[in-house]
């Protein structure tokens, strides 16, 4: 089986989508998820406190910058705006696959477990993130 999320975002944070997938997955089988775009990542990660993914957004724009900032001035693909190299190097840093067990029906993840887009790109997107259930 396969098929694919359509993911709007409206700027950089993580916007979860495991309803989308678990009203999509049938049967037993391992599941895979890739996202289509270099700029944006995948995760599992915890659905039950908000500022998880609030922390993880900031987190992370710590640890990379946008381009304008001056500890980033060794960048040299910046013609795409201030946010996008440093995106590039999220996605680089974070996973853009995942892997879930699916047992009769049912994704096997935790109880306080979601599956999440994270946007690195200040703009809007429409993400694409392919699926395969085999």
């Amino acid at each position: 089986m396969q098929t694919s999320f359509e993911i709007t975002t409206d700027g950089p944070g993580l916007y979860e989508f495991t309803r989308d997938v678990a009203g999509w997955v049938r049967g037993e089988g391992l599941l895979t998820l890739m996202i289509r775009h270099t700029s944006a990542s995948l995760l599992i990660q915890e659905n039950a406190d908000p500022g998880v993914r609030t922390d993880l957004r900031h987190f992370f724009d710590r640890l990379v910058p946008p381009a304008t900032d001056p500890s980033m001035a060794y960048l040299t693909h910046t013609y795409e705006g201030p946010d996008d190299m440093p995106a590039h190097i999220k996605a680089a840093l974070l996973p853009v696959s995942l892997q879930i067990p699916v047992r009769d029906g049912r994704m096997r993840l935790g109880t306080w477990q979601g599956i999440y887009l994270f946007e690195h790109r200040t703009a809007p997107h429409r993400r694409q993130v392919a699926a395969h259930l085999g």
